[in-house]
């Protein structure tokens, strides 16, 4: 595998506007390249609104989540400017995995990479799962691994079905999610897809409105929680139905006896909008 080493922050608008000109390869079975930034300082504005965005205190170490926004720009640059056998536009984020083996500070300098790591059929096309490593002084202390759909793509063998995480039901915490929580958090974020921006932009993609990003939700389910920062753990997240904007949603949680479960639905229950496991690890 052999590293294309960037010396900064990949511009997402320019890589989304180059994605639309850009032929998925159906020939390239696998991606080989890691896209590697060395010597990254987290950009602590930009963490304080992601911040007050999600609902995480601001603190002088990063939220489990929060390195994926680092690495994300790493993943839209992997896909587009690399041979890559599905189009970026028509990728559904079905599933991701966040894991810390102790806290990052927001002061740390980092290595980020990511690489492809895994190709699947699956009965709606076929997945790709992206993986983003996170090293501090030449240890990886930070993993994701995000799990995107490419539809209607036929990729040789068997289909594969995930399991899914429980997703718990009741009355939960009422959400009120305003219609441009999807542009409010492109802002924070870089990720300025079509389909979270507008209900004219969305309506091109097949949404009748825009959408609240799916990290954007998996990132307040865990700030929702609450209690003390995370040391090191794991985060899970299976997204399900798209969350339309504007709407009001319920986060229902339970606990467990090594971590929480928990799920955002729609307010009567009957749709969910995704759900999630945290295991914490002492």
């Amino acid at each position: 595998m052999a590293d294309r080493e960037l010396t900064a922050e990949p511009s997402l608008p320019q890589l989304y506007a180059r994605s639309v000109l850009t032929r998925p390869r159906r020939s390239v079975d696998f991606p080989r390249t890691r896209v590697v930034r060395r010597g990254v300082r987290f950009d602590l504005a930009r963490l304080a609104a992601f911040c007050r965005s999600t609902g995480f205190p601001v603190r002088d170490t990063v939220p489990l989540p929060f390195p994926h926004l680092v690495g994300f720009g790493l993943q839209v640059d992997l896909m587009v400017r690399d041979p890559f056998p599905f189009g970026l536009l028509g990728l559904v984020h079905l599933a991701q995995e966040f894991e810390q083996t102790r806290p990052l500070r927001a002061e740390e300098t980092v290595d980020v990479s990511v690489r492809a790591v895994g190709m699947l059929a699956h009965r709606r096309g076929a997945t790709v799962d992206l993986q983003t490593e996170v090293a501090a002084a030449g240890h990886v202390v930070w993993t994701g691994r995000s799990r995107y759909l490419a539809r209607g793509v036929n990729w040789p063998g068997q289909p594969r079905d995930f399991e899914r995480l429980e997703a718990p039901e009741g009355q939960g915490t009422l959400w009120r999610v305003p219609a441009d929580a999807g542009r409010r958090y492109a802002e924070v974020s870089g990720d300025v897809n079509p389909i979270h921006l507008s209900a004219l932009t969305a309506r091109p993609l097949g949404f009748r409105r825009a959408l609240a990003h799916g990290m954007w939700t998996a990132s307040r389910a865990l700030a929702d929680l609450g209690g003390p920062a995370l040391q090191a753990g794991r985060y899970e997240v299976d997204f399900g139905a798209p969350l339309l904007v504007p709407a009001t949603v319920r986060h229902v949680a339970r606990p467990t006896p090594a971590g929480w479960v928990s799920a955002v639905r729609s307010r009567d229950g009957r749709k969910l909008h995704l759900a999630t496991r945290l295991t914490t690890r002492a």
